[in-house]
This record gives structure tokens, C-alpha cells and sequence, in this order.
């Protein structure tokens, strides 16, 4: 499957060039990366109040926690003092590894923001595809006509203090929350056939090196070659008995 489903990523990258900074960094342990969006963003995860829709401007991501097979993903204002959402997400494999920050976006209806849907730090093969709830899942699922994943669970909105830490119970709560992925026909279906969470058997055979095409030409020639001889060496053999 399915390393992050090209097919049906589109990853919106036409927003791309103007979404991210020429100088958008990534630290090491908390894949810090700071990001430029060029227009309004929808986001999932837990949002100080008002919060669901990031206007155009700079923000920071972070890791707040990559310990299990459930990141915690929150996103700050850009001087750090901030935190805006803190999210839920899955890791998920890609084959092509670039050296910059990659951003994808689902493609909305004119009108409506786009949606974030994955983040990948430079270098990485492992980047992060975000959960959203059931609702908004759907509602996203239809509209961009790809997969959505989401969690059913009940996840409180953070309206008072920041989440700071890993043990806080919001964070707790989404890393036990099941993640389901809604398909564009209102369909649930499991994790595994949306995100490829390790490299597939297909993804290893994409990776290998190609052999060079006259590798698997040379035996054949060289047999071919050898039936030739053998056969000119039996003409000639049968022309001396007959005279």
C-alpha cells in the first residue's frame, strides 16, 4: 500500500510554494519547524477557543510526544508563547525523502480553507498524517473525495490552560483513542488501508536498485552465441561426410 497513498494525496501542493518559508527549519528531537501559511488553514486536534481555522501567518510545529504509534503534534504562534491546537496524529511512511519540510493539504470547495493533512521533516521517511474527529472527518472525506482519518472518541476543546506536557489526560485520551479512516462514500474503514505505518513489501522492491537492462541481456546473448557456434561446427561436420 500505500506509502502515503500518492494516488490519493494530490498533497496540494500548489500551495506549497507560497505555504512555506524559504528558512522553515526542523530541529532534531521535536522536528521544530517553522511554517508560513500564504492563506487560512483548517486544522484538527484540540484548539484553544476559535482556534479551528489558522489565518495566514507564521506558526511553529512541534512534537510534543512520538513515544508510541500515536504522535502528538501542537502547533504555536511563532514566538513560541502560543499554543493553538495540539493534534493528533499517525505516523506514516513515504518513499521519497526530501531535504525540506513538506506540507499537504487537502483541496477544498472554493471559499472554504484547505485542511491540513500531513507534515514530513526534512530527511525523514516517517512523517505525520493528523486525525480529525468523526464529523469533520466526513465532511472532509466528501469534499476532497480521499480518505479522512478520524477518531470517534470524545476529545475535550482545550479553552483555559495550554497542554504542556505528554501526561496530560487530553493527551492521554487521543493516544488511546481508536482511528478509524472515513472514505468519500461515508464508509469507515481500518487505519491500514489508508496509511502505511512501515515500508510495504512494495515499497522495498520501489527502493531497490534497478539492475542495468544489459545485466539480464548478457547470459542470453552469450547462450545464443554459443547455439550458433555449435550449430556451425555440426554443418560443417555433416558437409565432410557427405563428400
Amino acid at each position: 500500500m500505500k506509502s502515503f497513498k500518492a494516488a490519493t494525496t494530490v498533497c496540494f501542493m500548489a500551495m506549497i510554494g507560497g505555504v512555506l518559508t524559504t528558512g522553515a527549519r526542523a530541529d532534531e528531537m521535536n522536528h521544530k519547524t517553522t511554517i508560513t501559511f500564504s492563506g487560512p488553514v483548517a486544522i484538527p486536534g484540540v484548539h484553544l477557543a476559535g482556534w479551528g481555522v489558522l489565518p495566514a501567518g507564521t506558526y511553529v510545529f512541534k512534537l510534543l510526544d512520538s513515544q508510541s504509534d500515536r504522535h502528538i503534534v501542537q502547533i504555536f504562534n511563532k514566538d513560541e508563547n502560543i499554543v493553538y491546537a495540539t493534534i493528533l496524529a499517525i505516523p506514516n511512511y513515504r518513499l521519497k525523502v526530501t531535504d525540506k519540510t513538506v506540507m499537504t493539504f487537502r483541496e477544498r470547495p472554493a471559499g472554504e480553507p484547505d485542511a491540513l493533512r500531513a507534515w514530513f521533516s526534512p530527511g525523514e521517511n516517517y512523517g505525520e498524517e493528523f486525525v480529525y474527529p468523526k464529523a469533520q472527518a466526513m465532511a472532509l472525506a466528501k469534499d476532497t473525495a480521499t480518505p479522512v482519518l478520524f477518531t470517534a472518541a470524545e476529545i475535550p476543546v482545550e479553552v483555559t490552560e495550554p497542554i504542556k506536557t505528554a501526561d496530560a489526560p487530553v493527551v492521554v485520551a487521543m493516544k488511546q483513542a481508536p482511528v478509524m479512516a472515513a472514505k468519500p462514500t461515508g464508509e469507515e474503514v481500518e487505519l491500514a488501508e489508508v496509511v502505511s505505518t512501515q515500508p510495504s513489501d512494495t515499497a522495498l522492491v520501489a527502493m531497490a536498485p534497478a539492475l542495468p537492462a544489459t545485466a539480464s541481456t548478457l547470459p542470453l546473448i552469450a547462450l545464443l552465441g554459443l547455439l550458433a557456434l555449435g550449430a556451425a561446427f555440426a554443418v560443417r561436420a555433416a558437409e565432410r561426410r557427405v563428400r
